[in-house]
């Protein structure tokens, strides 16, 4: 049972924020500790499969997600050259809401949530180590302060020091890959609400629109041998990414061709946590699970898990089997997930040849033929809903 019990998240991002708010909502008194001292509008779009939807509907954020995420019609592919469509996914059924957001509009919805069910945030509170014991877990602040607390969820993100304090040290694998984004106003409340990927010879770019036509949300992925830094903070020069894809259609160009400000990084294998949790912690989101941004689920994976902790904790006595059930829970789908996204990256950057004529050809044929089979491969995905067990929805 959850009510009064007292339990810190590192971590205000879009893992954290849900976990503070589910178990808050549970009876649990939850504060966050965010190491950013001001939570700011950072990051691009993310898109919000039914799988991540589901969870904010039952946190109670259906209405506020309806208004500040416009739903998508579709995914869309198409040939790098000429624009042309190779396949397109509907997404149009009632109980599927797919929707396109701004991160910080996201994060913003889940800090109101977590606030109105009493989640103290406290900001600029850097955690430097984590030490998990069996009478709670123990916190060393850059400050130079110190503190245990009963139990603790470590949704710190990449660079996680909760998950290095369950986890031996591993060494991610750069994928040969690296990725700019960017958003671009556009101004053009008429946009399609769709995410169309143009895809290309060792290269594929994914735009979308993000805020009623206000912005286009820009990920251009690129393979290469030279190395870059992880993370996602790194400015690029708009002309690096615009001379990637010259000879992408010119709708692309043109959009490239507005871009002012740029972020690069490189694209980096980690694999999943061994170890999830302990006594008195538990490991959540990218912490837990890093992936790769070929099947937009990194938000979505984050919400999951903030359902499936809470409910755990909340049904079960003890919480060290209330972690165990977690970690059970989600560690193999998550596993499922990252793997997809990898496969997903080699799909896209598809060479000029006849293996490439035949499965562009193959997928023309099939969105043509019978649209609405076009997403039962995606049913394992978009159809699981956390809030009512492993059932679809």
């Amino acid at each position: 049972m959850l009510i009064g019990q007292k339990i810190t998240v590192l971590g205000a991002g879009i893992g954290g924020l849900a976990a503070a708010t589910a178990l808050a909502q549970r009876g649990a008194v939850v504060r966050v500790l965010e190491q950013a001292d001001a939570i700011r509008e950072v990051g691009a779009g993310l898109q919000i499969s039914p799988n991540g939807a589901v969870v904010l509907r039952a946190l109670g954020l259906g209405g506020a997600l309806a208004e500040a995420a416009p739903r998508a019609h579709a995914v869309v592919l198409r040939d790098f050259r000429r624009g042309a469509e190779v396949f397109r996914m509907p997404l149009t059924r009632d109980d599927r809401p797919y929707h396109l957001t701004h991160r910080a509009d996201l994060v913003c919805m889940l800090r109101k949530a977590a606030q109105a069910a009493g989640v103290a945030i406290e900001l600029g509170r850097t955690v430097e180590q984590v030490t998990p014991g069996n009478a709670g877990t123990h916190l060393r602040f850059a400050s130079g302060g110190e503190e245990t607390v009963p139990l603790l969820i470590g949704a710190d993100g990449l660079h996680s020091p909760t998950r290095a304090s369950l986890n031996p040290a591993t060494r991610p694998f750069f994928t040969g890959q690296v990725a700019w984004r960017c958003t671009i106003p556009l101004d053009a409340p008429d946009t399609p609400p769709e995410a169309t990927v143009h895809m290309g010879p060792g290269r594929h770019i994914v735009t979308y629109p993000l805020r009623g036509g206000e912005l286009m949300n820009v990920i251009a992925v690129e393979e290469r041998d030279g190395w870059a830094a992880e993370g996602w903070n790194h400015k690029d020069s708009p002309e690096n990414l615009r001379r990637a894809f010259a000879d992408f259609p010119p709708e692309i160009r043109d959009l490239l061709f507005r871009a002012q400000e740029v972020y690069l990084w490189g694209l980096f294998r980690h694999p999943v946590a061994k170890c999830w949790g302990g006594d008195s912690v538990a490991l959540l989101g990218d912490a837990a699970h890093p992936t790769l941004p070929f099947l937009a689920q990194g938000a979505n994976m984050a919400l999951e898990d903030a359902w499936v902790l809470a409910e755990a904790l909340d049904q079960e006595d003890d919480t060290t089997t209330a972690l165990t059930r977690y970690e059970a829970q989600r560690k193999g789908r998550t596993a499922r997930i990252v793997e997809a996204a990898s496969q997903n990256a080699r799909n896209y950057h598809l060479h000029p040849g006849p293996y490439r004529a035949a499965a562009h050809m193959a997928l023309r044929i099939g969105s043509r033929v019978a649209p609405q089979m076009a997403t039962r491969p995606f049913e394992w995905l978009y159809g699981h809903d956390v809030t009512h067990g492993a059932g679809a929805l």
